[in-house]
């Protein structure tokens, strides 16, 4: 077996606004932190782009160079997001017509409800929030009715009580809302929101401007496969998983895939909040194509503990367009609580966000999964995992209403 001497690591981030300056921090503290753990090597240093950065890694022996570089789109998910509190209800009430209108609620619930909880999440904070300012915005009202009633007789009180309460109610149910969008930073209500409405407002169809930028991944793709790299491995992250299957279909649909050199690690995935949905019938083809192929080694890395996503299920399966025979994907648990110490993992089990990037982070008793293993280390990642069996409490039983698939 050949180690690895150069690498291309091309990651694909979730539903995310921010800078992607923030993977490259979070790589070199989580790497020197999982390097010190597991008695390797690890050195970070500039890369040649905006977004990318070079690790050189010594282990099992072996020196490997490796260049990662993050596929933005997080211009598009910061356009997504509306910045008027009216337009996030009422994308609530869009997303939620859909999902429930659609049945795609109801069947998603059949698999974990870990992510169905989440997706209701900022359903019902918002609501709640909208209740508590409505009820405070009455509360206001007629206590400045009752002291406008208590003024000297002569004024026409009983219609500049009403206006002046109506007022001071609408002015503390906005003054409400708005405090509470200023703090969506510490429970992410309206950022959750965002996210599902991303996908909902086009019933699991790319926007346009998602589909160009994808077009755009496949040739940086195609650009890191015409270099030196012995290994090109592609990694998506929550969302970023369902657009890396897209972007590798259509590279083999085209047959610009060479075989033996392009590699795809999903973590975290939430693929059935996109397949689910009746206009995904893109994305069903390609998690199609996908199953069924062989030139690209897929494993899919996900954790029960992490609620945030379908845990241990198989994306193509239960999108109920596995194809016969399924190659793929290998179906393999993080297993958060065996990986973590104890004391660790009571630190962070109700840390649901966090827990969501554990993937991307060190593990203080690492098993057979190790992220910075398999970016920067000497093995392929279809040589770390040769033979290995999938997680026996993977789920497989389709159970998406909509299987047909584009053509």
């Amino acid at each position: 077996m050949r180690p690895v001497k150069r690498r291309r690591v091309l990651y694909i981030p979730g539903y995310d606004p921010f800078h992607p300056r923030r993977y490259r921090e979070l790589y070199r503290k989580e790497g020197a932190a999982q390097a010190a753990i597991s008695a390797y090597a690890l050195d970070l240093s500039k890369g040649d782009g905006p977004y990318s950065w070079n690790v050189r890694a010594e282990m099992d022996g072996a020196v490997t160079d490796t260049r990662v570089e993050v596929l933005v789109w997080s211009d598009i998910v910061a356009g997504s997001m509306s910045g008027s509190i009216p337009a996030t209800y009422l994308q609530l009430l869009r997303t939620s017509w859909i999902y429930i209108g659609s049945g795609a609620l109801f069947r998603l619930m059949r698999l974990r409800k870990g992510p169905v909880i989440a997706a209701l999440y900022p359903v019902v904070f918002l609501l709640a929030q909208l209740l508590v300012a409505v009820l405070l915005g009455v509360f206001a009202f007629w206590l400045v009715r009752a002291g406008v009633s208590a003024l000297p007789v002569g004024v026409p009180l009983t219609v500049t009580g009403s206006i002046l309460g109506a007022l001071a109610g609408l002015g503390v149910g906005v003054l409400l809302l708005r405090w509470f969008k200023a703090k969506d930073s510490k429970v992410f209500a309206y950022y959750l929101m965002h996210d599902y409405a991303f996908s909902a407002r086009w019933k699991g169809a790319n926007p346009p401007a998602l589909e160009a930028r994808m077009a755009d991944f496949g040739k940086k793709v195609l650009d890191a496969l015409d270099s030196d790299a012995d290994e090109v491995l592609i990694v998506g992250h929550s969302s970023g998983a369902h657009l890396a299957v897209s972007v590798l279909a259509d590279l083999i649909r085209a047959g610009q895939v060479p075989e033996g050199r392009l590699s795809f690690l999903s973590l975290g995935h939430v693929v059935p909040m996109v397949s689910f949905l009746p206009d995904a019938r893109q994305l069903r083809r390609d998690l199609h194509v996908m199953g069924g192929q062989s030139l690209i080694p897929w494993v899919d890395v996900t954790a029960p503990g992490d609620g945030c996503a379908f845990a241990l299920c198989d994306p193509v399966a239960v999108s109920g367009v596995a194809p016969d025979p399924q190659t793929g994907p290998l179906v393999l648990s993080a297993a958060f609580t065996q990986t973590l110490s104890p004391e660790q993992w009571k630190a962070m089990k109700r840390r649901y966000f966090r827990l969501h990037f554990q993937y991307l982070c060190a593990f203080d008793r690492p098993g057979d999964y190790d992220y910075f293993r398999i970016t920067a280390g000497p093995m392929t990642l279809g040589q770390r995992y040769e033979g290995r069996a999938p997680s026996p409490s993977r789920l497989t039983r389709p159970v998406n209403g909509y299987p047909d698939m584009a053509p």
